[in-house]
């Protein structure tokens, strides 16, 4: 149950050969937009009222229309695309260089890595020049006949967006159930096929999230349904084949407005649990996976205290904060130990105690060992432990890694009964890779690495650095960049940062940004506070009433990147999605003068009116995220640093904004208030470019190709700010 305003966008990069010797003087480089003027639109009074009696003016609250009909706002919208379209005809031929070149690497006819389930063999393929995925299985081994569970490409067929969510085959291996949503807005809606015979069923359940799970009778789904206006996940309900979905039972509804809610089955398949998630706290409610009526709470929810839970070998394991005898809580989390009927906390057991120095970010449990994934150092890593879960003296050893900078994490593992640990393992320089560890014996087999056409990792070099912040704090930053790169202050640089939720931004391959590498640029990700590369503190540093370090840190790391060489200080673009999207308009306003250019996707960037309004979708979800501006010390400081309401008269750097009309999760008219305000006031000649993406949501175009489209244009529009020469090698 993550944070709905995660945009996990696969991020750029940049580095260093031709970056030293710019196809024209940065300085003088032609701004596309100097003699086309960009939309204007209609001010209309309006105040904004906090219910504290707070007062703010906002002109352009008039673009925001809940039915997405209204003309003039639509108009306005349309301008916007045409003047994106105008100010960057010039630039085509680069773009479409860029995309051929991305798409150009990859392998069109892929397949993931076969799991096994139940005696079935899951995979995931591509076929060349097709956009989306073909889901499909075989009996037994991969030498038998193919069965096509889901051809996304055949269901997707004249639809300008579609996505598949999540899909889940009964516990019999005869019926598929999926989540479908072909606006963009995540309301899904789930329908069934019997694999048998290749019918699709006529059930059809609408206004669900994407989280579907089969009872034991193999004819009982439960599924959690979403308020229609607020997307928040309130009940979850059990609906029988062959019955109308409006006669399906309520299971579980939840009333507190600012709790996320998931269902899933146990590791041991012996129940099915209900689980509930704020931003600081949760709670768990389990029933038997053969008769899932009665659901018990595992631990009551209490503030301040999150846990989470799996069921194997006859016991509960539990990662949770929750404080121990001396009252301290275990900030970076501890693994307990639970029996199989345990109704609160006092059942617990201590079995991995916290350590100020490790994270516990999750487990997986195994018949003969249990895989604990780390954080440690600004790194992941996994902590392997023998003999059974919750038994002390258990011998512990760790999955080694190949590179010092590097992504590592736990696979898809899904049966218990085996010596192979799946883990996953990536770099900046290193394509998506997945390998099986035996655990016994220590044989590592690799089992598929990403293929990448073209790229030969050798050419390439990446680093962890570390800068100081100016409170002291060191923050670690990771860099990739062309070998035979010198750090003479001349190069073009792209930071990437998120820094929100806690989520953590690894250094994990990312396949467009080689075409940035290629043409010398040096690309960075930021770790800044409010992730939690460095453990729960780390988030913790960075948000609330602390969220400024998020955007100092992001700043303070550019000028020491800038300083120690990485790149001229008139070469440096930033890059941010979603709440990152606020990191990029909280640094626009903050250090103008530190970036050419700044990149920003679906961004949140009108704070304070947000968060005033419940009725929004996930607003109420993320009070303890950027805290309740009800209460006017939490609206002064977010009022402090909300992009919109700190636009000033300055000169702003040049910007390439995008949205999609459909978002659910940042609404387009953020975004859209916030350009038009931004050149009411923007003193510089620096275009401000304004895409809309008029029939996808917060996650952009679907499809594997349709985003690079996007991104390409979006780099085409970078590297000429930067004045990068726009052909590589």
């Amino acid at each position: 149950m993550k944070p709905a305003l995660l945009f996990a966008v696969l991020m750029t990069a940049a580095t260093p050969t031709l970056a030293s010797s710019p196809s024209m003087p940065v300085d003088s480089a032609p701004s596309p937009a100097a003699s086309i003027t960009p939309p204007d639109v209609e001010k209309r009074p309006h105040t904004v009222t906090a219910p504290h009696g707070a007062q703010r003016q906002d002109e352009y609250y008039w673009l925001r229309d809940d039915t997405r009909q209204d003309p003039a706002m639509l108009a306005y919208l349309n301008a916007e695309n045409a003047y994106v379209d105008t100010v960057m005809a010039p630039l085509k031929a680069v773009e479409d260089t860029l995309y051929e070149e991305i798409v150009g690497r990859i392998k069109q006819d892929d397949s993931s890595v076969p799991y096994r389930q139940r005696g079935w063999w899951y995979y995931t393929r591509f076929e060349t020049g097709q956009d989306y995925p073909v889901h499909a299985r075989r009996n037994g081994s991969m030498e038998a006949a193919e069965q096509v569970l889901l051809d996304v490409n055949a269901m997707a067929a004249g639809k300008d967006y579609f996505s598949v969510g999540d899909f889940e085959v009964s516990q019999d291996n005869r019926l598929l159930a999926w989540a479908e949503d072909d606006v963009g807005r995540r309301q899904y809606v789930i329908r069934f096929k019997d694999l048998d015979t290749g019918k699709v069923l006529d059930d059809v359940i609408s206004g669900v999230s994407a989280n579907i799970v089969w009872a034991d009778d193999n004819r009982t789904v439960l599924y959690v349904e979403n308020d229609p206006e607020t997307l928040l996940t309130v009940r979850v309900k059990k609906h029988v084949l062959g019955t109308p979905a409006s006669d399906d039972v309520l299971v579980y509804e939840e009333h507190d407005d600012s709790f996320y809610m998931g269902i899933g089955r146990t590791r041991d398949d012996k129940f099915i649990c209900i689980g509930v998630e704020s931003t600081v706290s949760s709670e768990s409610r389990c029933a038997p996976a053969g008769d899932p009526r009665e659901f018990v709470v595992l631990a009551p929810r209490e503030r301040d205290v999150e846990y989470d839970a799996d069921h194997h070998d006859g016991r509960w394991v539990i990662r949770t904060n929750a404080p121990g005898p001396d009252g301290k809580a275990a900030d970076n989390f501890k693994l307990m130990t639970a029996p199989s009927d345990a109704t609160s906390r006092a059942q617990w057991q201590e079995w991995i105690g916290v350590d100020e120095d490790v994270f516990i970010d999750g487990f997986e449990l195994f018949d003969g060992f249990t895989a604990v994934a780390e954080r440690s150092g600004g790194l992941e890593r996994i902590r392997l432990l023998r003999g059974e879960a919750g038994q002390p003296g258990t011998a512990a050893e760790y999955v080694k890694a190949d590179e010092s900078a590097y992504s590592m994490g736990l696979s898809t593992n899904a049966e218990p009964d085996t010596d192979w640990l799946r883990y996953s393992y990536t770099s900046l320089t290193t394509p998506a890779t997945t390998y099986e560890l035996n655990t016994k014996t220590g044989e590592r087999r690799l089992l598929k690495q990403q293929p990448v056409i073209g790229y030969d990792p050798e050419r390439y070099v990446t680093e962890r650095v570390w800068a100081t912040a100016r409170d002291g704090a060191k923050v670690p930053v990771s860099l990739v960049y062309k070998k035979g790169f010198e750090k003479n202050g001349q190069a073009a640089l792209l930071q990437y940062a998120y820094g929100s939720y806690g989520y953590s931004m690894d250094p994990a391959f990312n396949l467009p940004v080689v075409s940035l590498l290629d043409r010398g640029m040096v690309y960075a990700i930021a770790h800044v506070r409010g992730g939690q590369e460095m453990g729960r503190k780390w988030y913790d540093a960075g948000k609330l009433m602390h969220k400024q370090n998020t955007f100092s840190d992001f700043i303070d790391v550019t000028r020491f990147l800038v300083g120690e060489g990485y790149a001229a200080k008139d070469r440096v673009a930033a890059y941010g999605g979603s709440a990152g999207g606020l990191l990029m308009g909280a640094i626009s306003n903050q250090a103008p003068a530190d970036y050419r250019v700044i990149l920003s996707q679906v961004p949140f960037v009108d704070v304070v009116t947000t968060m005033l309004d419940a009725s929004i979708p996930l607003t109420t979800n993320e009070y303890d995220q950027w805290g309740n501006p009800e209460d006017r010390a939490f609206y002064d400081v977010m009022l402090a640093y909300s992009p919109y309401d700190n636009l000033v008269a300055q000169d702003y750097p040049a910007m390439f904004i995008g949205t999609g009309l459909w978002d659910s999760q940042v609404q387009y008219w953020e975004p859209a208030k916030y350009v038009a305000r931004l050149r009411d006031l923007d003193t510089s000649a620096a275009p401000v470019l304004f895409r809309i993406n008029m029939d996808a949501g917060h996650g952009g175009k679907s499809g594997r190709f349709r985003r690079y489209r996007e991104l390409a244009e979006m780099y085409a529009f970078m590297l000429d700010q930067l004045g990068v020469a726009p052909a590589g090698e």
